[in-house]
């Protein structure tokens, strides 16, 4: 039998990481005050079923404690436990999800139970059932008969229909936290007879993610590979990892200026075969730890870390500043959005060489400092009166006036002033000059009056002919 299922809570006092939970269900099986169904959501791995089942066999118990935990002792939790009871049906919803089935359920709720106190169903994944499947459950939960109990377990409650949540008392159930793992992957350990290094065990609850079964089962994988003790060398080889000393030299090569070691770091990734993203997500981690020692220093009663770790980030807080730890947390978290459109193994080595070249820019911060610095030896003014100096008052702007030119121009003789937008000005006949020192006949004084006449109207023309383009320009 694997570990997960060999080392299943059987009691409430068993259950990690949900004392809220099985407090509420204690009060309630001691006060008789029971609901009609249950409905436990959480992540995988959190103990939906397994309180489900620790609910029902506390339920039908016939000599249950006085903390009413189940004395797995009685026939009715000996048939639960083997799965052979006739009183509690344990359904899966994801094979039985159609109307039949949850009619078959209402068909039997009827009858009386075989010998314990309660009829229960369990229907584990209750999001697959369909709209009509619970619609066809809805009224029997509303109002089912006294000795039947419903218990509900699922990972996505929002895929529930309203009308059966409005009907349950909901429980979320938390994620494990990483203190509890431990402890239980300890207590596992020390019963097997198997010894386990601290910073194996830290390895597998970080890696489970808050899943109390996925941890039992690496557990399980790495009992399988190796034999006697279990050291973070070994765990971290199994699991396909990169070891810490590889970020913690990650972090001298970036004081010491070895852009080179970028490209030893991601040919180790790729030549021992290494999962790229579980890499990055180890690398953000280093990071967060670092700046967590940073800010908070190494005695922070969140960081969860050994002693000898604590040393290591505690000289790696040192090589950095707050800005560039956080700098180096969002280009990180940022690459791990987004998908190399490269290759991977260049899109790390970016990424690697980027987080070295941090320790050559020069912060914001010092650049401001220094540009004061240097403003204040040259005797100007600083920075923060420049910017808050008042705005010049903007000089109004005058109209330029048409210059006297002996030979003007046409739009002189129009009357347009000089600018971008030219505004039309009103028309004024215009004579052309006339030799001062020279004299005309009548016939001639005549011929050069008509010729004038004549400028002046084609002037005229001209202009409005101007003006009307520049108004359809406009």
């Amino acid at each position: 039998m694997v570990i997960a299922r060999k080392y299943r809570p059987q009691r409430f006092k068993d259950v990690f990481g949900q004392d809220a939970i099985v407090t509420t269900l204690k009060n309630a099986i001691k006060r008789n005050s029971l609901a009609y169904a249950y409905l436990f959501c959480g992540t995988k791995g959190t103990g939906k079923t397994t309180l489900a089942r620790i609910l029902a066999k506390a339920l039908n118990c016939v000599n249950p404690s006085d903390d009413c935990d189940p004395c797995n002792e009685c026939f009715s939790c000996k048939e639960i436990t083997g799965g052979r009871s006739l009183d509690i049906l344990e359904i899966d919803g994801a094979s039985h999800r159609g109307i039949d089935d949850i009619r078959q359920i209402n068909d039997t709720v009827g009858y009386s139970t075989a010998s314990g106190k309660y009829k229960i169903f369990i229907i584990d994944e209750v999001h697959m059932l369909t709209k009509e499947a619970f619609n066809a459950l809805l009224k029997t939960l509303e109002e089912p008969p006294p000795k039947v109990k419903f218990l509900f377990a699922t990972t996505e409650p929002h895929k529930v229909l309203p009308t059966i949540l409005s009907r349950c008392q909901r429980f979320n159930l938390n994620r494990i936290p990483v203190a509890d793992i431990i402890q239980k992957l300890k207590n596992i350990s020390t019963d097997l007879g198997i010894e386990v290094d601290e910073g194996a065990l830290r390895i597998l609850a970080h890696r489970a993610d808050g899943s109390l079964r996925d941890a039992e089962s690496l557990l399980d994988q790495i009992l399988a590979f190796q034999e006697g003790t279990i050291s973070e060398s070994v765990v971290s080889e199994v699991l396909g990892m990169m070891p810490k000393e590889c970020f913690f030299e990650l972090d001298r090569a970036g004081k010491a200026g070895e852009l080179s070691h970028a490209f030893a770091i991601a040919d180790l990734v790729f030549s021992q075969g290494k999962d790229i993203s579980y890499f990055m997500e180890n690398l953000i981690e280093h990071f967060r730890n670092i700046l967590m020692v940073k800010l908070t220093g190494k005695g922070a009663p969140f960081l969860l870390l050994s002693d000898t770790e604590k040393e290591h980030y505690e000289l790696s807080a040192k090589i950095y500043s707050r800005e560039q730890c956080m700098t180096i947390l969002d280009f990180l978290i940022e690459a791990q959005g987004q998908r190399a459109a490269i290759s991977g193994r260049i899109a790390l080595e970016a990424i690697l060489l980027r987080i070295l070249r941090i320790h050559q820019r020069i912060p914001v911060d010092v650049i401001v400092r220094r540009l004061a610095d240097l403003e204040k030896k040259l005797g100007g003014s600083s920075a923060t009166e420049a910017v808050n100096a008042p705005a010049p008052i903007p000089k109004p702007i005058v109209p330029q006036t048409i210059s006297e030119d002996p030979t003007p121009t046409l739009a002189d003789l129009a009357g347009i002033p000089k600018s971008k937008k030219p505004v039309p000005a009103p028309l004024t006949k215009v004579s052309m000059p006339i030799e001062t020192g020279a004299r005309l006949t009548p016939e001639a004084q005549q011929a050069a009056t008509k010729q004038q006449g004549r400028i002046d109207t084609l002037l005229q023309f001209a202009a409005i002919e101007l003006e009307g383009t520049m108004q359809r320009k406009r």
